[in-house]
């Protein structure tokens, strides 16, 4: 339970097995107080409070805590509203939760590795009697944390219970202090509750449906069930929600029986195969009300503001609506500001006129491309003439050039046009990587080309007595060459 009140002081709770008693003064020292008698019992001994200069938060027991309440209070009645602020909650990293470790087994995760490939990791699987660490669900990723500072890797569902995935075991029994990951928590409360409500926007404005969305690690995306968007669509949804963000709507949290009338009237895309317990429901106050396992802020001042970046054409027909909410604009903000720096320090002249300095650059990149590459043909029909006509002709005839390409060795190969020798072509780094070219007599090029694409760590294919691919090791030309002169060698003894 939160009370929201700034600054406050002179600040006392009572929490006892049946109530809860809250007073305080706010900065302009107006007295509040708000007495509230739960629904059943709660264990008064294991509860607590902690303050901060923007609320006072209560952590409260249930005595039955496998028991859902439908409600908070014993009588279904309204409570005081929350007292909202423009600015963000307090930093909850320091906030420690205290429980206990039901089991610990041996598990593995798979995972991405800093190059970008598969990894597993072994570790364990710990489950703990309650938690405060949202597992994977309704779009959201995972929290992040940790458990008497031993990192928590992962955190995934299974039925009613956590599985979190840590590499340091951990004692079943023994108590434990759980800490969230504040700024990646909250990074996602600012993103759920933006799609909460650009969902909502968009299909009160222009009755678009979402199917789907996710929150990505740099930008998110809402699924959209239409073909496309006009971008007057997408600026008067970027409006009505930043709008929305100004009024300060409040974001409550309800927790409704299964059987609750009321259920009927909540928008959703249905529940798990394995749900158990109260149904969720997550309301912006005057618009939208839907339901949700994820986490949200209490608040739309929260988020700050909201950016959509565009359209994605999306699966089967529909459409991705690409945004940002909250500190993600301020970071975007941040990269795009320092791109434009650096783009004119390096064009010389002002972001205003960035795009036409580039379109600039790109032509005059074309016209020396064009240039190069009519001059490389060139250089190759005058190689092909040379070697054509060198004294050395004939058997096998090796040419390597770190500048060319495909076009510039077929070109020679054409020049040349000879099936009776061998010709050995490559271009690239000498040490490198590159690319090769075997022409000449098609039975021996068909046996040769393979065994030359092995020899320098590639790949190739070819016909009619030509054999063309890729190299790893251009290194390895000379055991190539030798490869080459020793099958000619062969084939002149056999005749």
């Amino acid at each position: 339970m939160e009370f929201c009140v700034e600054d406050s002081t002179d600040v006392h709770v009572l929490i006892e097995d049946h109530r809860i008693v809250f007073s305080c003064k706010n900065a302009d020292g107006v007295e509040l107080y708000n007495e509230i008698e739960f629904y059943a019992k709660v264990n008064s001994k294991d509860s607590q409070d902690k303050r901060s200069s923007r609320s006072i938060t209560c952590f409260v027991r249930k005595w039955k805590e496998k028991v859902a309440w439908p409600r908070l209070t014993k009588e279904d009645i309204k409570l005081l509203k929350k007292v909202s602020t423009k600015r963000p909650p307090p930093a909850m990293d320091d906030l420690d939760f205290t429980t206990t470790v039901v089991s610990c087994c041996p598990a593995e995760l798979q995972t991405e590795g800093s190059n970008g490939k598969k990894e597993v990791l072994s570790g364990f699987q710990v489950v703990l009697e309650d938690t405060v660490l949202f597992p994977e669900g309704g779009g959201q990723p995972d929290d992040r944390g940790t458990i008497n500072d031993i990192s928590v890797l992962r955190v995934t569902r299974r039925g009613e219970q956590a599985d979190h995935f840590t590499q340091t075991p951990l004692d079943p029994g023994s108590q434990v202090l759980v800490r969230v990951d504040w700024e990646r928590r909250f990074d996602h409360m600012q993103q759920h509750s933006g799609q909460h409500l650009i969902t909502a926007v968009a299909d009160h404005l222009f009755k678009l449906k979402t199917t789907s969305w996710e929150l990505g690690r740099f930008r998110s995306a809402i699924e959209l069930d239409t073909p496309s968007m006009t971008a007057e669509q997408v600026a008067a949804i970027e409006q009505s929600v930043n709008e929305k963000i100004r009024d300060r709507l409040p974001v409550n949290v309800r927790e409704l029986s299964l059987d609750d009338p009321e259920v009927e009237q909540v928008s959703g895309r249905g529940l798990p195969d394995d749900h158990a317990g109260p149904i969720r429901v997550v309301s912006i106050e005057g618009v939208d009300s839907n339901m949700c396992c994820g986490t949200h802020v209490s608040n739309l001042s929260d988020l700050q503001v909201i950016k959509i970046l565009g359209t994605e054409k999306g699966k089967k027909n529909r459409t991705n609506l690409i945004f940002l909410a909250g500190n993600r604009v301020l970071k975007w903000m941040e990269r795009s500001h320092g791109t434009e720096k650096a783009l004119t320090a390096l064009l010389k002249c002002g972001a205003e006129d960035h795009v036409e300095a580039v379109k600039k650059l790109q032509n005059s990149t074309k016209i020396l491309q064009k240039n190069n590459l009519n001059l490389l043909r060139d250089l190759a029909v005058h190689i092909a003439h040379s070697l054509r006509n060198s004294p050395d002709w004939g058997g096998v005839v090796v040419l390597h050039r770190k500048e060319g390409d495909s076009e510039f060795m077929n070109i020679i190969a054409n020049e040349i046009g000879s099936e009776e020798t061998l010709l050995f072509l490559t271009v690239g780094d000498e040490k490198g990587a590159g690319l090769f070219l075997l022409a000449g007599p098609p039975a021996s090029v068909e046996t040769l080309g393979p065994r030359v694409a092995e020899v320098l760590e590639g790949k190739g294919a070819g016909k009619k007595g030509r054999f063309q691919g890729k190299a790893t090791k251009m290194s390895r030309r000379m055991e190539a060459q030798a490869l080459l002169k020793d099958y000619i060698s062969t084939q002149s003894a056999k005749e």
